[in-house]
């Protein structure tokens, strides 16, 4: 017993041994003759030999045991379907336990699922030949059982001649699939028949067609299965109230779904106008102007497959008339792509992570994913094609392939992974007729999986591990599917070289890529032809990898911008030997690359200039930001080595350029927070003013030929910088201070101010020369007397001023400064100075509280740009940046000198400070802090999305759906989340700023 595969061989000789089977004789440990050693034998080769044993004995107990057992010894082919059954479905052994009877449709020599027609419409005593009224004729008995017991008992019977044959080997696929959806029509016109009879008077007032859709309709059903159906109905007469009419069809069709749902499975018709929400039967004409007004993409796809199966099927027919052009039509659509987009997002967010890789249908890989692309296909070219109509995935696939859209390698290999997962899901709907799509994860399940389908132990292990690394072989083979039946052909389309497989032409090939997304198909084919044209290495790379990066490209926002600069960069690193084995050799890279393009022009401008900075997208450790020190320390080293001062200013940008885009690589690629975004930009900003006021300096030095100046010098960061709060799109707001140095230092103070003005100048120039790099836009207007005053003061010039002139405006500036770049002496004694000043003691005056709101309220009156929302201005709108920033910097500028917590240039700790002094509740300190990230996160994003420093959060469109890329919203979002999420988080603000900021004394 354990050499022939039982796993409890107690309990096999057991079973063999005793009655009523008597297989096995003890004495001679031997079969007791030639009929028994058959039937043991095919019983090992079940899928599970002793759940076959066990359901066999069972079965040869009942009162046909002993014709059973007789036809065992004399049948081969009975012996196999019913042993192979029973070592397969739990659930089909019981049946045939309890109905025995059901045997017999295992003798039968000739399979014709037609004739289940009559024994279903027997069982229920009805007539269901008449389309129309299916209540011409009662005459058979329908016995002890009721209709719907007798429906259920007949049609696991059918199920039996079904599942054995299929087990035995006697049916393809095909034919399995296709004899399950018509046994399926069967089910449903006799239930409707059953339903006509409960229902008379409905039946006698209305024409009710049932239109079959997905599985059912494509004739591809499986064993366990929702059944997918819409309703037509009309009146019977034609002066006959259509509201009357529809009130019949609706009490069939629910009739019908009750019925049909105790006996066989549950009817959906979820896929009907307006879903489960819509009403349950429509006239032909509704239908019309449901499709044509209100419909999505996605419904059109599910109307591939919509086929009359049972009731009117003349009615069914002219269903079918109204709806195909509009299917066929669907690929024009505006919303095509979005929709399309949509859909696979759905497929993907609905796996619940602990078993997406036991999915034999929406995993990666799966049966969805055939097909989803065939009818993708389907749905571009099927509309000059007609051969391309077909229902089935399989039909589909060879019509797609003899019209040349697939290569005929190709086909066979997607059909063969395709029967192979289709053939899966049968053997573990089986078991226990469950609906199901998982592999199962315990041995012995997954043994009688793989041996129900055929597979046995080999040299490789046994029979389960065999079928798994059959089943990654096909998955693999499907999860190439997308880009080579999508997107490969294009390339054929627009190369200068033979090819082996299909060719679109260039107007199908421009269709295709508008089905993709693509606003200018026209443009992306020269961009192909230009990348793929031509015998060289470099172009044959470009063909392979181009599917790849024109499936992610169709994914992300703007596929044109993307793949524009795909070649802008591709022809920056020219015959470069890296650049193209890095792409093909790093899988990541290339997706993460074809993303980042098609949603951020920011990167993209950048990336021609600097495309060798595209390697750090191939190691993750690559993409941490670099701390200031070391940056530094690189742009010091590097200025060095050029003789000019211009050269000098060059090679600090282009290290800067680098490190930006090492940041905005790993923002998009989601590995930093806003948090370490904002910290990186500043010490990005602190490295690079640094670097370059040293070269500066040396520089000047040079000019005025002395070995070295004779002052100090320091940058004083004030605003975002000062706070550490920088953004991508953000200026530099700094002060420039100066302290001339040694004995005499005080009669040469006119030459070093013009010094130091004259450095000043300098730095500012090297840093905002218009170039192709990002310019770090030196500010300085917050220093005293604003643009009018002095650029550079002293270190007593400013002491001077902030004792005599200062305002309360310039110490709430104050608040945010912080010594970044220069003399680190200085620096602090410049902080030293101006604390006094910004943490008053004793807070601030009632006057000065006033002159703050009242400066406050002129902002928001007039600062904000004509035209401009103010629920979404970033900036300067309600809840924004300002309105957070100015609460806590009046509570900076009033409890400072008591609360140590609050003395920080930076606005989210200051917060928090004040929420732990117990100023500021902490829910409110919470609203605050929610505003100011997402208004701090969406103008990052404005700007790496537009390449462009806008404070105005767009409502709709394009660069909306790019920004809630950036922000990590799922791709497509419906607009309205973005813009309702942004407007709830600054609501919520706003409601507290307005009770804090302007709280009455």
């Amino acid at each position: 017993m354990v050499r022939l595969g039982f796993a409890d061989p107690e309990r096999a000789v057991e079973l063999v041994t005793g009655t009523p089977l008597g297989l096995w004789d003890v004495a001679t440990n031997s079969p007791v003759d030639d009929d028994a050693a058959m039937i043991v034998s095919a019983l090992a080769r079940a899928a599970d030999p002793d759940l076959a044993l066990s359901a066999l004995s069972g079965l040869v107990d009942t009162e046909l045991g002993r014709q059973v057992r007789h036809d065992l010894a004399r049948n081969a082919l009975f012996r196999s379907r019913l042993l192979y059954t029973l070592g397969a479905s739990v659930a089909l052994g019981e049946h045939l336990i309890r109905r025995p009877q059901a045997v017999a449709g295992l003798l039968e020599d000739r399979f014709d699922v037609a004739a289940a027609e009559e024994r279903l419409a027997a069982a229920v005593g009805a007539d269901v030949l008449d389309p129309v009224t299916g209540t011409s004729g009662c005459a058979a008995a329908v016995g002890d059982y009721d209709a719907v017991n007798a429906l259920r008992d007949a049609y696991r019977d059918e199920l039996v001649r079904v599942a054995a044959r299929d087990l035995a080997g006697e049916l393809a696929l095909e034919q399995v699939a296709e004899a399950l959806a018509d046994l399926a029509g069967y089910v449903l016109r006799a239930g409707l028949a059953v339903a006509r009879r409960e229902l008379p008077a409905a039946a006698a007032s209305c024409r009710l067609a049932v239109i079959a859709m997905g599985k059912t309709g494509g004739r591809e059903l499986n064993y366990v299965s929702d059944v997918d159906v819409v309703f037509v109905a009309e009146p019977l007469d034609a002066d006959q109230p259509v509201e009357a009419a529809l009130t019949s069809a609706t009490k069939l069709a629910a009739a019908m779904m009750r019925i049909c749902g105790q006996a066989a499975w549950e009817v959906d018709a979820n896929l009907r106008p307006e879903g489960a929400s819509g009403a349950l039967v429509r006239t032909l004409a509704s239908h019309e102007a449901y499709y044509r007004r209100w419909a999505s993409t996605w419904e059109f796809q599910a109307l591939l497959k919509a086929r009359p199966i049972a009731g009117d099927l003349d009615l069914g027919e002219a269903y079918l008339a109204v709806i195909s052009p509009m299917v066929w039509s669907a690929a024009e659509r505006a919303d095509f792509v979005t929709d399309v987009r949509a859909m696979r997002r759905r497929v993907v967010d609905h796996i619940p992570a602990a078993v997406i890789d036991r999915e034999l249908k929406l995993g990666p890989g799966g049966l969805r994913d055939v097909e989803f692309a065939l009818q993708l296909l389907q749905l571009v070219h099927g509309r000059a094609d007609e051969a391309l109509r077909v229902r089935a995935t399989l039909p589909a696939l060879a019509a797609l392939r003899d019209g040349g859209f697939v290569g005929r390698d190709d086909a066979l290999s997607l059909a063969d992974a395709y029967r192979f997962l289709r053939t899966a899901e049968h053997r573990v709907q089986l078991v226990r007729l469950r609906r199901t799509h998982l592999v199962p994860d315990d041995e012995a399940a997954l043994s009688r999986l793989a041996r129900a389908m055929g597979f046995r132990p080999d040299s490789r292990g046994d029979a389960a591990a065999v079928w798994h690394s059959e089943w990654a072989l096909h998955a693999r083979e499907v999860r190439r599917l997308h880009e080579k039946l999508f997107y490969r052909p294009l390339l054929e389309a627009v190369a200068r070289v033979p090819s082996e497989g299909m060719r679109l032409s260039p107007d199908e090939a421009r269709r295709r890529l508008e089905a993709l997304g693509y606003a200018d198909p026209a443009g992306a084919l020269r961009h192909l032809q230009a990348l793929t044209a031509g015998l060289s290495r470099r172009a044959a790379i470009q063909r392979t990898l181009l599917p790849v990066i024109l499936s992610d490209l169709a994914s992300a926002p703007d596929p044109d911008a993307g793949l524009l600069a795909y070649r802008q960069v591709s022809d920056a690193l020219g015959d470069t030997p890296w650049f193209l084995r890095l792409l093909r050799d790093e899988g990541a890279v290339a997706t993460r690359l074809a993303r980042i393009l098609g949603t951020s022009r920011y990167v993209a401008h950048m990336l021609v200039r600097a495309p060798e900075a595209l390697q750090m997208l191939a190691d993750d450790a690559q993409l941490v930001p670099r701390r200031r020190t070391e940056i530094e320390t690189t742009m010091l080293t590097a200025a060095r080595r050029q003789e000019d001062p211009a050269a000098a200013a060059h090679v600090i940008r282009a290290l800067r350029r680098v490190e930006l885009l090492r940041v905005a690589f790993s923002q998009l690629v989601g590995l930093l927070d806003d948090s370490a975004v904002r910290i990186a930009l500043t010490e990005l900003a602190d490295a690079t003013l640094g670097a370059s006021l040293a070269s500066a300096r040396a520089g000047l030095a040079a000019e005025l030929d002395v070995a070295e100046l004779g002052f100090d010098f320091a940058l004083i960061a004030m605003g975002r910088l000062g706070g550490q709060e920088l953004g991508y799109g953000s200026d530099a707001d700094v002060l420039f201070v100066f302290r001339p140095r040694g004995p005499g230092s005080a009669s040469g103070g006119a030459d070093h101010a013009k010094q130091a003005g004259q450095l000043a100048e300098r730095l500012r120039r090297m840093l905002a020369t218009p170039s192709t790099d990002p310019p770090l836009v030196l500010d300085a207007d917050l220093r005293p007397e604003g643009r009018n005053g002095a650029l550079v003061r002293s270190l007593d010039s400013y002491a001077e001023y902030y004792a005599r002139w200062s305002s309360v405006w310039e110490a709430q500036a104050l608040l945010r400064a912080r010594f970044c770049a220069g003399d680190p002496d200085l620096g602090e004694r410049f902080i030293e100075l101006i604390d006094p000043l910004r943490y008053p003691v004793g807070g601030l005056a009632p006057a000065d509280v006033i002159e703050i709101r009242r400066i406050k309220g002129r902002v928001d009156a007039e600062r904000l740009p004509r035209g401009a929302d103010p629920h979404t201005h970033t900036k300067l709108g309600r809840g924004g940046l300002s309105d957070v920033e100015w609460t806590a910097q009046l509570l900076q500028l009033r409890h400072a000198a008591e609360v140590a917590g609050l003395r920080t240039p930076s606005t989210l700790p200051a917060l928090w400070a004040a929420a732990e002094a117990g100023l500021l509740a902490a829910e409110d300190a919470a609203a605050l802090e929610a505003a100011w990230r997402l208004a701090s996160r969406a103008r990052d994003a404005i700007m790496l999305v537009r390449d462009k420093a806008e404070d105005q959060l767009p409502t709709q469109g394009l660069t909306l759906v790019a920004i809630g890329r950036v922000l990590g919203y799922p791709p497509d979002p419906e607009p309205g989340h973005i813009v309702d999420d942004y407007r709830r988080a600054t609501r919520r603000a706003r409601r507290v700023v307005e009770s804090i900021f302007y709280e009455p004394d």
